[in-house]
C-alpha cells in the first residue's frame, strides 16, 4: 500500500493560487472542501449579512468563505464560512492572504463534516489566540450552537433553537434563530 505524499504548507499554498476549487490543509496533507448545498450557501449569507449589520462602523469587519484562516499552532488551514476579524488584520507570516486571528469563525454544518466540523476542527479553532467563539448553524434543524471562550480560557457551549436568541458575547452580538432560518430557507 503506498504511502500518502506529505506535502508542505509552500506546497498546499502553490496549489491554492493555481486552483479554481478552495483545499484545507492538516498534517502534511491536502483535502479538496465539499461544495456546499443551497440551504448550506443561504445559511451562510444571512448569518454574514446579519452579523455585517450589527458589527457596521465598529472595529470588527465580517468576511466571507473566501477567507483563508490559518491556525499557527496546529498549521491548519481553511475556509470558515463566516469570519469576524476585530482590530487590525493579522496576516499568516508565510502568506499575506491568509488571516491568523479571527475573533469569530462560524461553520454552517453539513452532513458530510458536522463530525469533523464538532470535533477535530473545532479543537483546532480554540487553539487561535485571538478567538472569542466559534458559531455552528445546523442544516436540517433549526439550531445554533455558540462555543465561547471564558476568561479562564476554558470553552463553553450553548446551543439555541427555534423561538431563541444566540449571544455571541465576545462580539456582542445576536443571531435570532427564526429571522437566520426564515431569511435563509425563505419561509
Amino acid at each position: 500500500m503506498p504511502t500518502p505524499h506529505e506535502y508542505t504548507y509552500a506546497d498546499y499554498l502553490a496549489l491554492e493560487q493555481a486552483s479554481n476549487v478552495k483545499h484545507e490543509f492538516l498534517d502534511g496533507e491536502i483535502y479538496a472542501m465539499a461544495g456546499g448545498t443551497p440551504t448550506h450557501a443561504a445559511l451562510a449569507a444571512v448569518v454574514s449579512s446579519v452579523l455585517h449589520q450589527q458589527l457596521r462602523g465598529g472595529p470588527c469587519r465580517v468576511f466571507s468563505s473566501d477567507l483563508r484562516v490559518r491556525v499557527l499552532a496546529t498549521g491548519l488551514a481553511t475556509y470558515p464560512d463566516v469570519t469576524v476579524i476585530c482590530g487590525e488584520l493579522e496576516v499568516d507570516p508565510e502568506n499575506r492572504d491568509t488571516a491568523v486571528n479571527p475573533r469569530v469563525v462560524v461553520e454552517v454544518l453539513s452532513d458530510s463534516t458536522e463530525k469533523y466540523d464538532r470535533g477535530v476542527k473545532l479543537q483546532h479553532y480554540r487553539q487561535i489566540p485571538s478567538l472569542g467563539a466559534v458559531v455552528l448553524v445546523w442544516q436540517h434543524e433549526r439550531r445554533i450552537e455558540v462555543w465561547e471562550r471564558a476568561a479562564d480560557e476554558t470553552w463553553a457551549a450553548h446551543a439555541s433553537v427555534a423561538g431563541e436568541t444566540a449571544r455571541i458575547a465576545t462580539i456582542a452580538a445576536t443571531l435570532a434563530v427564526d429571522e437566520i432560518y426564515d431569511d435563509a430557507l425563505g419561509d
